[in-house]
């Protein structure tokens, strides 16, 4: 397991469209993803031990971020042949026993992970109604293990966001496992 983290906020890069297979048996892009304030796009697997120790947090927060007009999509794009446990059926066991409110897709051919210069899980892209990235930053301050009381992070640059467009200027890098790429 690597450790990485991603490189900070590009303010106003613009969101990557993508067509992916939902584990409820839809197909996504980014218009249908999108909230009328923004759009939060994850990268994240099953595996990771990042990933499993923010889950219940990252539903909470993508919950209360709905009701503020920003929906959130999640995005696996792991090698699922070298790792089973990110496999797209286990995707579906994951994403219902956590009860994900958020579309959890498989980018098999990686080209959405690559399009969005995604390199750890979790990984997340925060985007204005513009679909102007807005936030590249952490959850909280946890890492593989939940810190009691930590500020909310994303949720709260997603909420402003949600009412200014803009993200805040300070922002700390999410950190997590690298993205599991295919041998080409």
């Amino acid at each position: 397991m690597v450790s990485l983290q991603p490189p900070l906020c590009d303010f106003g890069w613009k969101a990557r469209d993508f067509d992916l297979p939902g584990v409820d048996g839809v197909r996504y892009n980014l218009e249908k993803a999108r909230g009328k304030n923004g759009l939060l796009v994850m990268f994240i697997c099953n595996h990771c031990p990042y990933v499993k120790s923010i889950r219940d947090r990252l539903v909470r927060d993508a919950r209360e971020l709905q009701r503020h007009g920003i929906n959130s999509i999640a995005i696996m794009s792991n090698d699922t042949a070298d790792y089973a446990e990110d496999s797209f059926d286990n995707m579906k066991l994951v994403a219902r026993q956590y009860d994900y409110p958020f579309p959890y897709v498989l980018d098999e051919s990686q080209r959405v992970a690559k399009d969005y210069g995604a390199v750890c899980t979790p990984d997340f892209f925060g985007f204005n109604a513009n679909l102007e990235l807005q936030y590249r930053g952490r959850l909280d301050a946890s890492r593989k293990e939940a810190v009691a009381d930590a500020p909310r992070d994303l949720y709260n640059a997603m909420l402003q966001v949600a009412n200014t467009g803009q993200g805040p200027r300070e922002q700390i890098a999410s950190m997590g496992c690298s993205i599991k790429w295919k041998n080409e």
